[in-house]
């Protein structure tokens, strides 16, 4: 219907874009709207108007949506799927355990008695964007990747890193 002109800002509506049914100033509503938003928090695009269908009656947030189509999440999904294509957790511990253990960070972390909490955060972060490229994943981007593996997992998905980063706690302490 229209495309944002580079230099001005501006949209500009294509030829046989119907300005009396789009006009201009919902264009430039929809940019000031939108501005600055990464692609994945826009979410689906809402239609005003008549419905057609009706709305399911369980509708997944557009957080959700998001999380589960972001490329991060894809990019662990298929670091950790099996010879079976399922979710390995057990892949995923183990990867996250080994990374872990050699992590010099971690080790200073285990050094200087940071919580068992603190410790998993920092394992997850890091290990997430090594993972997926995005070295700017905030906290709440990662905490939302967990919670949706968490979701298909049937216990806790960090159990056994969390048994591993206690182990190490009280290897320290001796």
């Amino acid at each position: 219907l229209a495309t944002i002109n580079r230099k001005t800002g501006e949209p500009d509506p294509a030829p046989h874009t119907n300005l009396e049914q789009f006009p201009l100033a919902a264009f430039q509503e929809a940019i000031e709207l939108t501005a600055g938003m990464p692609y994945s928090r826009r979410g689906a695009v809402k239609l005003s108007g008549e419905s057609v269908a009706s709305e399911a009656p369980e509708e997944e947030s557009a957080e959700e949506l998001a999380t589960v189509n972001s490329a991060e999440y894809e990019a662990i999904v298929q670091a950790y799927t099996n010879k079976k294509g399922e979710l390995s957790y057990d892949l995923l511990n183990k990867d996250f355990i080994q990374f872990a253990k050699s992590s010099k960070i971690v080790a200073d972390m285990v050094a200087n008695r940071a919580s068992v909490d603190e410790i998993r955060d920092h394992i997850v972060k890091v290990k997430l964007e090594s993972l997926t490229g995005n070295r700017d994943l905030t906290v709440a981007q990662t905490q939302r990747i967990v919670d949706m593996l968490d979701e298909v997992s049937p216990r806790y998905v960090f159990r056994e890193l969390n048994d591993e980063i206690i182990r190490m706690l009280s290897q320290a302490k001796g």
